[in-house]
């Protein structure tokens, strides 16, 4: 049997771990001895947030190569969780799992005495664990899969409860607004007349409609016709757009001056709103013709990548999931200006209106994620 460092090889390691090191090189005065377990809030050195622990490939890569550092590993996924435990046992003593999502980082730190890190790193999407196997629907090709597609199957609702309640204009919004399906409204008719028959549960039902409805055109380009459609309600379930937006902006205020952030996003949806976060700390907005631009408006984050970075063809090769990655990578150069605090500092567009997903909502309020006090007896 293979071990789940064979099984489980992270994008771009090694990158991600250069863009990293000059936060979590510590001075000599600013270390104090380990101790034989996790102590997060009596010793001094290097701290890093993996947001997206996964089977904490990049955090195995990164603890061995920074003697001194420290990882709080953040997944929702409690058999990504213990996997994770199991690969990382050697280094027990500078590693806490914690069993929640990213949207709840300053929930994490203040759990372990924290206000604020060196380092964050999250690496989105779906995992090759949760896309390999059948039972968690999130894969195309599992005929036979339960149409779940939870980040965490012991809380929150499926995409078959989303799919069988909502109505086709709800269907349809979703289809458009987290996959960009151009295909969206037949989609939904074509899925509510289905469901009339017999209701949707497992992902070849969903599969076959998905192939009924999209003509053979638009079938023959852009890879497998499904997967804008279970991208959108992959996302719809975990809310995983909320929930990152919430992220990045406890991100930003989370990490110290000097620190770094550094984010891997597959999909464009992700990609856009990394974007914007950084770029109000780069390019923040003043207005055109001040002689000199007030404190508010200067700069507090660097780029460090100059935009996204690309896998290239080499990297692909040895990491096909690396194809659609677009890494971004800052360092906080000083603290933002007050007034940018006191809000987001993400400044997104506004968010759509809740009367576009109303059992969305629903089943949202009525299935709560399991909230951090409760979560991995490890944590």
């Amino acid at each position: 049997m293979k071990s789940v460092a064979e099984i489980h090889q992270p994008v771009l390691a090694a990158v991600c771990a250069d863009l990293l090191a000059p936060a979590l090189t510590p001075t000599s005065e600013a270390v104090t001895p380990l101790s034989s377990t996790a102590d997060f809030h009596n010793v001094q050195g290097p701290v890093l947030v993996d947001a997206t622990l996964g089977m904490g490939g990049h955090s195995a890569y990164l603890l061995e190569s920074h003697p001194q550092l420290r990882i709080i590993g953040i997944d929702r996924d409690p058999q990504a969780r213990d996997l994770a435990a199991t690969r990382l046992s050697d280094f027990a003593n500078r590693l806490s799992i914690v069993g929640t999502t990213y949207g709840e980082l300053d929930d994490v730190l203040a759990q372990h005495g924290l206000s604020q890190v060196d380092g964050i790193l999250a690496d989105l999407g779906v995992s090759s664990l949760q896309l390999d196997e059948a039972e968690r629907g999130f894969a195309y090709a599992h005929p036979e899969a339960p149409l779940d597609m939870r980040m965490n199957q012991s809380s929150g609702f499926t995409a078959a409860d989303f799919l069988n309640l909502a109505e086709v204009e709800e269907i349809a919004a979703v289809l458009h607004t987290y996959g960009e399906e151009k295909f969206s409204w037949p989609l939904a008719k074509a899925i509510v007349k289905a469901r009339q028959n017999q209701p949707l549960q497992v992902s070849g039902q969903l599969v076959q409609i998905i192939r009924d409805t999209i003509p053979a055109p638009a079938r023959r380009t852009g890879g497998n016709p499904a997967k804008r459609t279970f991208q959108a309600l992959r996302v719809a379930v975990n809310d995983e757009l909320g929930d990152l937006e919430r992220f990045l902006t406890k991100a930003l205020a989370s990490v110290r001056v000097g620190g770094r952030i550094v984010v891997e996003s597959y999909q464009s949806l992700e990609d856009r709103l990394v974007k914007r976060a950084f770029a109000a700390g780069i390019h923040p907005a003043a207005p055109k013709g001040l002689p000199v631009l007030p404190e508010q408006a200067q700069p507090w984050l660097r780029d460090l990548t100059h935009g996204s970075r690309l896998a290239d063809e080499s990297e692909v090769a040895q990491n096909p999931r690396a194809a659609s990655l677009r890494l971004r990578a800052v360092e906080k150069t000083r603290e933002p200006h007050p007034e940018t605090r006191a809000g987001n500092l993400v400044r997104t567009k506004p968010k759509p209106a809740e009367k576009r997903f109303p059992t969305l909502m629903k089943l949202r309020a009525q299935n709560p994620v399991r909230p951090l006090d409760e979560g991995d007896p490890r944590d």
